[in-house]
């Protein structure tokens, strides 16, 4: 079944100098209305924001941005190992400043997991001076911090290739990873790239293994099998991210505080009330940002539930007199 997206325009945006050239893959809709700069999570791509993009554009007005940050999806950079928060911050600021030239429209910045930690990672060093917003998805320091003892064992118990996108689709439904199949559709065949296939293809996987998130969350468990393959190229994961362990305790550490101490607008967005830490559930009690959870959802909130992310962020956006609604404008659940 085709999914059928707004009007969205893809781009290569060229930045840097003789020494360093990054080129990012960028996904632009909308035209007018604050920008809602979308991060995604690691692994991931620009992609998995598609089709909570199109539901949210025909609520409120706005502009969207996504690009496929370093290592990941079609950007290319000269470091793409370099998976710093520190990095990846001043990317987005890279993006905005080659986009608007110094005169930014209002921006809010939305992200998931890593983006979520990288959001709120750039807000805290304030380079974005139109900053308005930061809304977080399903990333909370305690969680994560405590996750990443378990990320290499789930890293190694995914399939490290398949025989097919149409494979790598039904895998990541039926293993969890992404619940809806209209965004696992768009948002696998960005997380994967086509390779020649070896002799040995013991590493080919038609079955399914359990998943944990980034924070560490299983989602099933099942059977697996292998199978020979029968075609000339299989797909692979288009980063190693066993390979970036050294950088993921400072995606994390501080980002309570971090996210707290932000003067803009905040949006805390979870799958679960179970994730907050102490420094977060003062804040909440405190009204220092909204917050909504999510039920019957995975990590990838996101792809799982795009419609219910798209009312929060819309309510979000016109709450804060930042967008105006339109014609499909619906008011999100209460706060919990």
């Amino acid at each position: 079944m085709a999914v059928h997206l707004h009007v969205c325009f893809i781009y290569f945006l060229v930045i840097g100098t003789l020494i360093a050239v990054h080129q990012f893959c960028v996904y632009s809709s909308g035209s007018d209305g604050p920008v809602l700069l979308l991060l995604h999570g690691g692994g991931h791509s620009a992609l998995s924001w598609a089709v909570m993009t199109r539901i949210l554009l025909d609520q409120c007005q706005c502009q969207v941005l996504a690009f496929d940050s370093r290592g990941h999806g079609a950007t290319v950079t000269h470091n793409p190992d370099d998976l710093s928060a520190d990095s990846q911050a001043r990317d987005i600021d890279s993006i905005i400043q080659a986009l608007y030239h110094g005169s930014p429209p209002p921006v809010v910045l939305v992200g998931h997991s890593m983006g979520g930690a990288i959001a709120v990672h750039a807000a805290s060093l304030k380079l974005i001076p139109s900053l308005v917003g930061l809304v977080v998805i399903d990333v909370v320091e305690g969680s994560a911090m405590s996750a990443l003892s378990s990320m290499q064992t789930f890293l190694r118990s995914r399939p490290q290739s398949f025989e097919s996108l149409e494979r790598a689709i039904e895998w990541s439904i039926r293993a969890g990873q992404i619940r809806n199949k209209d965004s696992a559709r768009i948002s696998m065949p960005g997380q994967l790239e086509k390779v020649a296939a070896t002799q040995d293809t013991s590493d080919t996987t038609t079955g399914i293994e359990g998943t944990i998130d980034e924070e560490g969350r299983s989602a099933s468990q099942g059977a697996t099998g292998h199978m020979p393959q029968s075609t000339e190229h299989k797909y692979v994961w288009r980063i190693d991210l066993s390979k970036t362990e050294q950088y993921w305790k400072g995606w994390f550490q501080g980002l309570s505080q971090k996210f707290l101490s932000c003067p803009a607008s905040k949006l805390l967005l979870l799958a679960g009330v179970d994730r907050l830490d102490k420094d977060l559930t003062i804040g909440q009690m405190q009204g220092k940002f909204e917050m909504h959870v999510l039920p019957k959802v995975g990590h990838g909130v996101h792809e799982d539930s795009p419609d219910k992310v798209a009312d929060v962020l819309s309510h979000f956006l016109v709450r804060n007199k930042f967008a105006q609604p339109k014609g499909n404008y619906r008011r999100s659940l209460p706060a919990c």
